[in-house]
């Protein structure tokens, strides 16, 4: 008896063991260049590929602090990554990308990856177990706690111009979010790379109409944090609210 306890104890040792090297092994964890604010105190979250970010609790609500950029679905299925613009315009099913197909590890860790709104609403789900990606209602939650529309994105941009490109004295990052300006993939431009280091910009679940969905967005020169809809093929950031 006491053998057979001895082995079990070590399989679950040997198992643990593995899970630690996994996220210790991941090449983009610690690669991050964002600035986040050092008053507050943030928690941490690790997807399906071992990536680690930080968390953050903003009011009754505690989102992530960095954008996605797991690769895989919750099941371990992989989201497919498409290159070719033509190839991203026309899809109906989910995929992710590197900004101009980087693969630069200080960038996709700084910055995570583009997802399609059908990778960020699949059934298999892209968030990890525990998280979701949040709803259009959500997304208005957070905002009006840090004061509405016209002043929230002030309170959610990283500060300095280290990757924004522009300098915005009002920008103070007091909430923790820690929002980067990291581009999009537009659909309706032939698939094309655009807006990085002027925008940032986070889906919803929520839809709009059957082609189209709403999402939310930072830019380089204010402080607002605007609310809008567009097709679900375009290439944005996630940024998952635990359940």
């Amino acid at each position: 008896m006491k053998k057979l306890i001895t082995i079990s104890v070590s399989v679950l040792f040997i198992i643990h063991g593995c899970k630690r090297d996994d996220y210790s092994s991941n090449p983009y964890n610690g690669k991050t260049t964002a600035v986040f604010n050092t008053s507050k105190n943030y928690g941490t979250m690790i997807d399906q590929d071992g990536n680690v970010y930080k968390t953050i609790t903003i009011g009754t609500q505690t989102w992530m602090a960095e954008n996605l950029r797991t690769t895989k679905y919750r099941d371990g299925t992989a989201i497919p990554n498409v290159t070719d613009n033509t190839a991203w315009e026309a899809l109906t099913t989910g995929a992710n990308c590197n900004y101009n197909n980087t693969e630069s590890m200080d960038t996709i860790a700084t910055y995570g990856r583009l997802y399609n709104w059908y990778a960020a609403t699949d059934s298999r789900k892209i968030a990890p177990a525990g998280w979701h990606v949040p709803t259009d209602a959500e997304w208005t939650t957070l905002i009006n706690y840090l004061g509405g529309d016209s002043v929230a994105g002030g309170k959610m941009k990283e500060i300095g111009i280290t990757h924004w490109g522009s300098p915005d004295g009002v920008a103070d990052n007091s909430s923790g979010f820690t929002g980067l300006p990291s581009g999009d993939r537009s659909y309706f431009y032939d698939g094309k790379f655009y807006s990085v280091h002027q925008y940032g910009t986070f889906w919803s679940s929520t839809t709009y109409l059957t082609s189209s969905a709403y999402y939310r967005y930072l830019d380089y020169y204010g402080v607002d944090c605007y609310r809008d809809y567009c097709g679900k093929q375009v290439g944005y950031s996630l940024r998952l609210i635990k359940d």
